[in-house]
């Protein structure tokens, strides 16, 4: 199990993924994801798990200062690649399976 956990310091889901994979021992590695962003390799991947639209934190302040409400569909997934700062988090990786959100439910599977 080669866990990863795409996430942000101030996300509250981010800290309760963190604390699920500590209390079970479970070694994970953390990426800041609006600090490094996302591998190209690695959204292609999570694109094939989670809908692009749902990866788009549409609370970020980022959300309304690159006016995401009115670009269109074709040139969202490049701006949100572009713009780590819009990601919702966080996003867990488990090989070719990804979750985003806290989701224990999923994870007990992966133990």
């Amino acid at each position: 199990m080669n866990i990863q956990i795409y996430g942000s310091k101030k996300s509250f889901d981010t800290k309760k993924a963190e604390r699920y994979f500590k209390e079970r021992k479970i070694k994970y590695q953390y990426i800041d994801l609006h600090q490094f962003g996302m591998a190209k390799a690695v959204f292609e991947a999570a694109k094939k798990c989670i809908p692009v639209e749902d990866m788009i934190d549409r609370k970020a302040k980022a959300y309304t200062r690159l006016y995401m409400d009115y670009i269109d569909e074709a040139k969202r997934e490049q701006t949100l690649f572009e713009n780590p700062e819009l990601f919702a988090t966080p996003i867990v990786r488990n090989g070719k399976a990804f979750t985003l959100g806290y989701c224990p439910d999923i994870w007990k599977d992966w133990e």
